[in-house]
């Protein structure tokens, strides 16, 4: 929780809500370019709008020239979608949408869960650039919003302010000299906690199937070689040095095992299975409640 005292400026973006904590009130032209930030993402990477620049790959084949922050977004999808062999996907939203969860929220499945197409088939994606073969369906939602928090945080610094917590409903960055207690939500009641970490100038995210649920054992956390939602695993946490890893490994610790991802990537972590067991690296700092 943010230090007693700090002003916060809340808002909602990109379908979440968002607090943004200083030891002092924002002025309003930082406030403004928060929201341009988030605004503009939004308008780049969203599946639910017609007029996002990716949705125009849904409708035929073609090339986008993406933001510059694409770069670094393609890395950590990349890597993952080879280290979890294929089930954490950008293309996963395809069989999102199959299931009812798409652009009208309909939350009705059109038919039997399907994989989506695989990367290497459709899909060059090279830095700013993505080309595809055939209209897909792109959805970045394993790490976007990670990677979203990590501009926030940009745009603080650049306007000179080293002491803030952002924290996009869950997925937060921490920067300053005071680091923060933050409590773990238990994944089968939101008013518990399963423990708490401290969190000191590092991000944390989350990831859990009963965020976004609808229909019988519907979730939006896809295998991508299967297009069925996982049930094996129900939350994990994972802290790392940016929100945008954070963010990714949390969603591709549900398809696979700690181990191979900790040989690429620098971060701590924690997971629940739907057995309810509960186990965590060595790096988490902070106390688990039994």
């Amino acid at each position: 929780m943010p230090h007693p005292g700090w002003s916060t400026f809340r808002f909602e973006g990109i379908g979440t809500q968002w607090e943004i904590s200083t030891p002092d009130s924002l002025v309003p032209a930082v406030r403004s370019e928060l929201l341009e930030t988030v605004a503009a993402y939004d308008k780049t990477w969203s599946r639910f709008r017609t007029d996002s620049l990716v949705s125009g790959l849904s409708r035929s084949a073609g090339k986008i020239t993406l933001p510059g922050h694409a770069v670094v977004l393609q890395e950590v999808y990349s890597a993952l979608y080879r280290l979890t062999g294929g089930a954490m996907t950008p293309l996963v939203g395809s069989s999102l949408e199959r299931l009812g969860y798409d652009a009208t929220y309909a939350l009705t499945p059109s038919g039997t869960p399907l994989p989506p197409p695989r990367w290497e088939n459709v899909l060059d994606w090279a830095g700013t650039e993505i080309t595809v073969k055939e209209p897909v369906v792109l959805d970045i939602g394993a790490a976007g919003k990670g990677q979203l928090v990590d501009l926030l945080g940009e745009v603080l610094r650049e306007a000179g302010c080293t002491d803030f917590l952002v924290d996009g409903s869950g997925d937060m960055l921490h920067s300053g000299n005071r680091p923060v207690t933050v409590a773990l939500e238990h994944p089968y009641n939101p008013r518990q906690a399963v423990g708490t970490v401290e969190l000191d100038n590092f991000a944390l995210c989350a990831s859990a199937s009963n965020r976004r649920t609808w229909g019988d054992g519907l979730h939006h956390v896809l295998d991508g070689t299967t297009g069925k939602p996982i049930h094996t695993t129900v939350a994990t946490w994972t802290m790392a040095a940016s929100a945008l890893m954070a963010d990714g490994l949390a969603t591709a610790l549900f398809m696979q095992e700690p181990a191979p991802l900790e040989k690429e990537f620098e971060f701590s972590w924690l997971t629940v299975s739907s057995s309810g067991a509960a186990a965590f690296s060595k790096g988490i700092e902070g106390r688990l409640f039994t």
